[in-house]
């Protein structure tokens, strides 16, 4: 048998998987070169303009479609297939690897311990995000009633990918230490830089419940261990006061796994520092902001709603071609 020349129109999926092998080498030789991406030059207003930049050029793509076979590739599901083999694969590969956190300078020069950031990862999740979209200009652009799942589906995974992607450049990740009537509005990130926010907390009360004491080994100055009884926590929260610049405040309390949210922050119950004796606590709290995470949610309420929709199509189907069967 036969086989078919490579690059010989219609390309399939090998075509398809050697394109990806392409993006990775790409992504490799860039990982080596520039050590990984640096989200952080992503921030606000630049992760805004790309998008922009970005969807133009999608849209762009879409337009030249007929004038350019690759680009009709891309609207196939041989591309599809190859492109989500990858993303898998690397997935896969960053679920086996130890990350470590993006404040943590890289251990190996191939990004395998940060994978998000690294460049194979990334240009991997882009070409399946360019996938995505231009299939869903192409369900708009040829929609019919019957095609409004499938459109759902695309436009909420494109909005996932595309969002969850620049929005991380948005987070913010900040330890706050706050002691008891003190109010404090200062607040350090994973470098130890002091940030001034927004808002401020300020810890009434703190509640700290423990177990019994039990023996447990202890290490002491000599470096050696020793049984001594020691008490285990029970529940720790923290009764505050939080303000705005806007004037807005709230009174509540937050523990661990029951944060407050205020002004588009979360704030965690992170931990507490009793060293000072029982009466003074200094109350740990972790404050996150991701100002892109309500788009993510959308787009994930969207393809949930086309996943449903096609799900009862495909019943309604089903019944159809069973009428009159007798199925168990």
């Amino acid at each position: 048998m036969n086989k078919t020349p490579m690059w010989t129109q219609p390309w399939t999926f090998r075509e398809g998987l050697f394109i990806g092998l392409g993006l990775v080498v790409t992504g490799l030789l860039l990982q080596l070169a520039t050590g990984g991406v640096r989200w952080v030059l992503f921030a606000f207003p630049v992760n805004a303009v790309a998008l922009i930049v970005y969807l133009c050029f999608l849209v762009l793509l879409f337009l030249l479609r007929q004038k350019s076979y690759p680009i009709r590739f891309l609207l196939t599901a041989k591309a599809a297939a190859s492109a989500f083999f990858y993303v898998v694969v690397l997935t896969i590969l960053m679920g086996v690897t130890r990350q470590t956190t993006g404040d943590v300078p890289h251990v190996d020069s191939l990004g395998l311990t940060q994978m998000l950031s690294s460049w194979p990862f990334v240009l991997a999740y882009l070409w399946l995000t360019t996938i995505v979209g231009l299939a869903a200009l192409q369900q708009v652009a040829t929609f019919k009633g019957g095609k409004l799942p499938s459109l759902l589906c695309h436009l909420g995974l494109f909005v996932v990918l595309l969002c969850g992607t620049l929005g991380a450049a948005d987070v913010q990740e900040l330890k706050m230490y706050c002691v008891k009537d003190t109010p404090e509005w200062r607040a350090v990130d994973a470098q130890g830089h002091v940030v001034e926010l927004p808002i401020a907390i300020q810890l009434n009360q703190f509640i700290l419940e423990e177990y019994p004491a039990e023996l447990q080994k202890v290490r002491v100055d000599s470096g050696k261990t020793e049984l001594m009884k020691m008490p285990t926590p029970k529940r720790y929260a923290s009764k505050v006061d939080i303000y705005t610049q806007e004037g807005e405040s709230l009174q509540t309390t937050i523990e661990v796994n029951k944060p407050a949210t205020i002004a588009g922050w979360k704030i965690y119950q992170y931990s507490y520092d009793g060293s000072m004796g029982n009466n003074y606590h200094v109350s740990i709290f972790q404050l996150v902001k991701e100002p892109w995470l309500p788009v993510v949610y959308v787009g994930i309420g969207v393809l949930l709603v086309g996943a449903v929709l096609m799900l009862f199509r495909f019943e309604k189907q089903l019944g159809n071609r069973q009428k009159g069967e007798d199925w168990l």
